[in-house]
C-alpha cells in the first residue's frame, strides 16, 4: 500500500498519537487499549490493525473520539491505571485539544473511506465510502464467492393451517408464509446481500436442506423449539448456553449458562395483563453465537435465537440497524478480537410494541459473554 494512500495517513497519524504525542511518554498499545475500552479493555490486536503499516483497519468514529479524548490530556495516562478523562472532568485547554483532535481524525477517516470506496470493484461502490465501510466490517461481510444460507423454522401444521395462501395447490400461495421469524429473515436477507453482492443468498426451511446447504455459512434464525438446525448446533457446539423452551410440560422458557460449576439462568419478562393469558412481552432474552460449523470447519454457522420472535429479531438488528451496527460490531472485535467461536447473551427490550435494538457497549444489555 502507497505511503501516501490516505488509509495509510490515519494508521500512521494513530501511531505517532500513541508513540510521540509527549516527548516524554511513549504510550503502548495495552496502555491505549485500557484507556478506550474503560472497564472492558479493547484488545491489543485491534489496536495494532488500526495503526497495521500493511492493510490497516478504519475504526468506528466512536473509537476515534476515544482517541480524541485520550490524548487530550496526559492525565489518562498519569495513574496506575489508564483512565480516559470524560469530557465535563476536562479542562478548558483540554477540551479544545480535543475538539481538534477529533476534526482531524475524522478528515483522515473520511478520506479513508473514500479511497476503499473508489478501490472496491463490488457493486456497493455506489454507496456512501463510510456505508460501505460499515457493511464490508461487520461480522455478516463473508468472503466472496460463499454461498450464505438462512434457515428459518417451519410453522407447526397447525398453525400454518389458519394461515392463508399456505397451501400449495392454492392459485395465491405465498411461500414465505411457511417461515417463521419472519421480521428478522426480511432483516437480515436485505443486510445479507447488500454486504455481500458477490455471494449467493439462500433461504431454507428447517428439516429441508440439501447437502450443499449443511456446508455453506449457516445462519439459523429462532430457538431450539422449532428450529432443528439451531437444536442441532447447540448440542454441537462447545458452547456454555443452552436454550430451554418447555412450552407444553413445565411452561418454562429461558437460557441457561453454566460455568465453573455454577448454573444461571435468564427469562424473558412478561408482564401480567388482563385480556392476555400469555401474558405482555416486555423484555426478551436472545442468544447471538458464532462458530465454525460442525458440518464444514471452512465455514461458519451463526445463531440468532430469542426465547420469542422479537427477541431473534432485535439480535438480528444488533449488526444491522445502521444506528448500532458499528458499534456492536467493534465490540465484538474488541470483545473477542480473532476467536472463531464466541457467544453473546442480550435482553432485547419492547417497548409498546417496538422491538429496541440493543447496544452491546451499554452494559445494561448484555447478560453473558463468552469466547473459546
Amino acid at each position: 500500500m502507497d505511503s501516501q494512500d490516505p488509509r495509510q495517513l490515519l494508521a500512521r497519524r494513530l501511531r505517532e498519537l500513541r508513540e510521540h504525542h509527549w516527548p516524554d511518554r511513549k504510550v503502548t498499545q495495552l496502555q491505549l487499549a485500557k484507556a478506550l475500552g474503560g472497564d472492558k479493555p479493547l484488545s491489543v490486536p485491534l489496536i495494532s490493525s488500526w495503526e497495521a503499516r500493511a492493510d490497516p483497519r478504519i475504526p468506528p468514529p466512536a473509537r476515534l473520539e476515544g482517541y480524541a479524548a485520550a490524548f487530550a490530556t496526559s492525565r489518562t495516562f498519569e495513574g496506575p491505571e489508564p483512565c480516559r478523562l470524560s469530557f465535563n472532568d476536562m479542562t478548558d485547554e483540554e477540551r479544545v485539544v480535543m475538539r481538534e483532535l477529533m476534526q482531524e481524525l475524522m478528515q483522515l477517516r473520511n478520506n479513508a473511506l473514500r479511497a476503499t470506496a473508489l478501490e472496491s470493484g463490488s457493486a456497493t461502490v455506489g454507496m456512501p465510502g463510510e456505508v460501505q465501510q460499515s457493511l464490508n466490517v461487520n461480522p455478516w461481510r463473508f468472503p466472496d464467492g460463499h454461498t450464505i444460507t438462512i434457515v428459518c423454522a417451519p410453522w407447526p401444521q397447525h398453525m400454518l393451517a389458519k394461515i392463508p395462501y399456505t397451501d400449495v395447490d392454492d392459485p395465491d400461495y405465498i411461500e414465505l408464509l411457511q417461515y417463521s421469524d419472519l421480521d428478522a429473515l426480511l432483516e437480515l436477507h436485505g443486510h445479507l446481500r447488500a454486504a455481500n453482492p458477490e455471494n449467493q443468498v439462500n433461504l431454507r426451511i428447517a428439516g429441508k436442506l440439501t447437502a450443499d446447504d449443511y456446508t455453506s455459512h449457516l445462519v439459523s434464525l429462532g430457538g431450539v423449539d422449532w428450529n432443528t438446525i439451531t437444536s442441532t448446533a447447540l448440542e454441537r457446539l462447545p458452547l456454555p448456553v443452552q436454550q430451554i423452551a418447555d412450552w407444553q410440560v413445565t411452561g418454562e422458557q429461558y437460557f441457561q449458562i453454566e460455568e465453573n460449576g455454577t448454573v444461571t439462568r435468564h427469562k424473558p419478562n412478561l408482564e401480567e395483563a388482563a385480556g392476555h393469558p400469555k401474558g405482555i412481552l416486555r423484555e426478551d432474552v436472545a442468544l447471538f453465537a458464532r462458530a465454525v460449523s460442525p458440518f464444514n470447519r471452512k465455514r461458519t454457522i451463526t445463531i440468532c435465537s430469542g426465547m420469542y420472535g422479537r427477541g431473534t429479531h432485535g439480535v438480528v438488528r444488533a449488526l444491522t440497524d445502521a444506528r448500532f451496527r458499528d458499534r456492536n460490531a467493534d465490540y465484538i472485535r474488541s470483545r473477542f478480537g480473532d476467536s472463531q467461536t464466541y457467544c453473546i447473551l442480550t435482553r432485547v427490550p419492547i417497548v409498546y410494541g417496538a422491538t429496541l435494538t440493543p447496544d452491546w457497549t451499554n452494559g445494561e444489555y448484555t447478560l453473558f459473554e463468552w469466547s473459546r
